[in-house]
């Protein structure tokens, strides 16, 4: 993705398949509440898009999404 660097904002699309399989349910609200709205891209890790974000509650998540299900903020 081109103007993609690090700390940049991003908006994760949708969910991927399985991505919240086995996940707590507070991990699966918290990434579930995200989508569609800005987050931080931190940069790639083997092909995968690295994301950070914190909850309602403030704590920090981090997730690795193939580079389709973001687009740039």
């Amino acid at each position: 993705m081109p103007d993609l660097e690090p700390g940049r904002s991003v908006i994760l699309t949708s969910l991927p398949p399985g991505l919240l399989n086995g996940l707590p349910s507070e991990d699966q609200s918290a990434i579930q509440a995200i989508v569609g709205r800005p987050i931080t891209f931190v940069g790639f890790t083997h092909g995968q898009a690295e994301l950070e974000f914190f909850d309602e509650d403030g704590d920090g998540h981090t997730i690795w999404v193939a580079p389709s299900f973001i687009r740039v903020a």
